[in-house]
């Protein structure tokens, strides 16, 4: 055999043999010890931090757990990945559908915190893919339930300081606009708020208004779509404890 031709054939012998241990030594690199591909471990959770408008004692859920409430809610997911790295892919999907044939939005952080706003079931999953290895994670999914809207307007309080309906408040579930405004028989206004979680103590510019009828209009939009306006009276019933001191004559 011609000695240069045999150089040649040795010559690409090495080469291929430099590229088997190239890529040999890449998947040692790539693998752990055992060979394989590391899974991904993760413990995801819920955690409530309002609730219908108001802050939430912090209840935590694991996936195929629930929350039940009324609107505006607001949920913090955390994806409590071991070992977490650059390489990892992080999707939350938010989907009205138990089977997730349709999503409404993703994200894709490792924690995440979103607000609740329509009435339905909502069930979000998280999905991990590591780049580097394709190794994939899907969790159980969590259930989000936003009940339908509500609105009950009284027509009488008691503000007299003794602690038992001193203050006038709307019962309410759900509402995601709210707007509250006070009038005095002659259509001046006294006192207006946007909370439903407030109300009115019976007061105007920082004094007592006298017992009597008032007129107060209410606007509002529930989570399911629904539009409240409320046209009504106001009867104020301090009764015998009430002080006429201070009161003012509106």
């Amino acid at each position: 055999m011609n000695p240069e031709h045999r150089n040649k054939k040795d010559t690409l012998a090495a080469n291929k043999l430099c590229m088997v241990l190239l890529c040999f030594s890449l998947s040692l690199f790539l693998l752990p010890l055992n060979g394989q591909a590391q899974e991904i471990k993760a413990s995801p959770v819920a955690k409530q931090l309002s609730e219908n408008g108001t802050a939430a004692d912090g209840e935590t859920i694991e996936p195929g757990g629930q929350f039940t409430g009324s609107a505006p809610m607001e949920v913090e997911f955390t994806s409590n990945v071991a070992d977490a790295s650059s390489t990892l892919r992080y999707e939350w999907k938010f989907s009205d559908k138990a089977d997730f044939s349709s999503t409404l939005l993703s994200r894709y952080d490792e924690v995440v915190t979103y607000t609740f706003t329509t009435s339905g079931t909502y069930y979000i999953k998280l999905y991990i893919t590591d780049t580097a290895s394709s190794v994939t994670y899907e969790s159980n999914a969590f259930t989000v339930i936003i009940s339908e809207s509500e609105l009950k307007v009284p027509n009488a309080f008691s503000p007299n300081g003794d602690g038992v309906n001193d203050v006038f408040k709307v019962k309410h579930k759900s509402l995601v606009k709210f707007n509250a405004v006070v009038f005095n028989r002659w259509g001046q206004e006294l006192y207006k708020w946007n909370n439903p979680e407030e109300g009115w103590d019976g007061t105007s510019h920082g004094k007592a208004v006298k017992d009597g009828v008032y007129f107060i209009v209410v606007n509002a939009v529930g989570s399911d779509g629904i539009k409240y306006n409320h046209k009504g009276d106001i009867n104020i019933l301090r009764g015998f404890s009430s002080s006429a001191t201070g009161t003012t004559g509106e």
